[in-house]
């Protein structure tokens, strides 16, 4: 709801800025909104060293080789690839509607339902029926379907939806074990790797388009919060959203989500969510239906030219503690301010939304091992994964009396809440949630997602001390304000 409420709020994640206004990310199911920058600057790839035992990636070496064909890894993979149709009724304002004549003569502004049917991809992740997309797949459907490679139809059921990583689980109830994608979790994949994208494009059919990895790592792409992409080539198109990324073992590497795209169609640059995050959104839906996120409890930024010289590096890598949450877990395992972290579980990162997006990938109970350089040595800390502290619903207090947040309910803030809802996870303090019209609060113009600052002179840096501040102050006539919006600091008198 607080997200719906702050789409002007206080501080909300930060999205790309910049000004190229012909270049577009796009879902893979429908065009999305124009981007405002130039394409990103490449982010620096994990190097993921293959497994032990994986063959020799090697170029084709003769005439047969070169006519080999994809067709087993198809036969393989494609059974477990469905396509998914979502179906939601809207209210449409009619086309005379805002003409005074007209609502006058008809008796105001007149609507009419319409029905929107949306298509796109999913892939079996279960053989009971269990089905992984995207989420702005499935978003505000009223009913969903989901039809099989060989053409069977069920309705579908909605385990999860977690719009900050862009994935959605379904369950359909099937009369035999369905054929079963499974998912690549060596993180072997590499720059270069043939692959196979599967979906249904403009509802044609299922469809199998071939590439590369372009890219791996992809993290100023602005897609979700947890932004960290599979880069291909592969042919992605509308309708292909959900649907799979695989490799030459017919196995699950990615979700595509999302094209870079001038056109609306496919031009070689398209973003698949990598598997980590599939079977950890995948778990949470099948343990109870909500995801929880191990927080790091620290801001990260990324090393640059001059810092890396100040730190010794021959060249810019990892990312630098600049923030700690007090007594959080990075704190508690020994991270310090300055030190760079170089790697989360073996994997290299360089920026907070690859370390960010590694250590989500843990579950809540487990360790993650942090590669740090601290003072030209190279550490390993061993960070437990825990959950954000606070609460996700955020500790609320209605204000009466006569002041001038009266009518006002306001939230106090933590990292918990702030994750939830998309805020700066490390801002404190407390926050207007909603404004009662024909109040106090209401005439004086406070908005939702107005942090308050000060009242009275007073710092408030809780809900206890908003209290105190109200209790003490009660009738006053002059209030002085200071509160942040939309990251402007404003001052002022309220006079009752």
């Amino acid at each position: 709801m607080l997200r719906l409420l702050m789409s002007a709020g206080l501080v909300l994640a930060a999205g790309l800025g910049g000004a190229c206004a012909e270049d577009r990310i796009d879902r893979a199911d429908e065009p999305a909104s124009q981007i405002a920058q130039d394409p990103a600057p490449d982010a620096a790839e994990d190097s993921q060293p293959a497994p032990v035992f994986a063959p020799e990636r090697a170029a084709p070496g003769s005439r047969e080789q070169i006519q080999l064909s994809f067709a087993p890894v198809v036969r393989e993979a494609a059974p477990a690839v469905v396509n998914v149709y979502s179906r939601r009724v809207i209210n449409q304002r009619a086309r005379m509607t805002g003409d005074p004549f007209f609502d006058r003569f008809f008796g105001g502004p007149q609507t009419r339902r319409r029905e929107v049917n949306s298509l796109g991809s999913g892939v079996i992740v279960d053989p009971s029926g269990v089905i992984v997309t995207n989420n702005h797949v499935v978003a505000g459907a009223q009913d969903l379907r989901v039809v099989l490679s060989d053409r069977r139809e069920f309705a579908a059921e909605l385990l999860l939806a977690d719009e900050r990583t862009d994935l959605a689980v379904l369950k359909i109830d099937a009369d035999a074990p369905l054929p079963v994608m499974a998912m690549d979790m060596s993180g072997a994949a590499e720059v270069g790797d043939l692959v196979l994208a599967i979906g249904n494009p403009f509802g044609v059919g299922q469809t199998v388009t071939s590439g590369i990895v372009s890219a791996l790592a992809r993290t100023a792409v602005g897609i979700t919060d947890y932004a960290f992409f599979i880069q291909t080539d592969a042919a992605v198109n509308p309708g292909n959203s959900g649907g799979a990324l695989v490799n030459m073992a017919g196995e699950l590497i990615g979700v595509n989500t999302a094209i870079f795209s001038r056109s609306g169609g496919s031009q070689g640059i398209g973003f698949a969510i990598p598997a980590e995050m599939v079977r950890t959104v995948v778990a949470a839906a099948r343990d109870g239906g909500r995801v929880v996120r191990p927080w790091l409890g620290a801001r990260l930024q990324a090393v640059t030219s001059e810092l890396a010289q100040s730190f010794g590096l021959d060249r810019p890598q990892g990312a630098v503690v600049a923030e700690l949450w007090p007594n959080g877990a990075a704190e508690r395992a020994g991270l310090q301010l300055g030190d760079v972290v170089l790697a989360v579980d073996g994997q290299l990162v360089n920026d907070e939304n690859g370390a960010r997006f590694r250590f989500a990938t843990r579950t809540i109970g487990q360790d993650a091992r942090l590669s740090v350089l601290r003072d030209g040595e190279e550490l390993t800390l061993t960070v437990p994964a825990e959950a954000a502290p606070g609460e996700l619903e955020g500790q609320r207090l209605s204000v009466e009396g006569v002041n001038p947040l009266a009518g006002a309910e306001m939230v106090q803030l933590s990292p918990a809440f702030n994750e939830e809802n998309g805020l700066d996870p490390f801002a404190r303090g407390v926050l207007v949630f909603s404004v009662t019209p024909r109040t106090n609060a209401g005439f004086i113009g406070f908005q939702p997602g107005d942090r308050i600052l000060s009242l009275m002179g007073d710092a408030v840096e809780d809900l206890a001390s908003l209290r105190r501040i109200l209790r003490r102050n009660d009738g006053e006539a002059r209030w002085p304000v200071e509160i942040e919006r939309r990251g402007d600091r404003i001052r002022r008198e309220v006079r009752l």
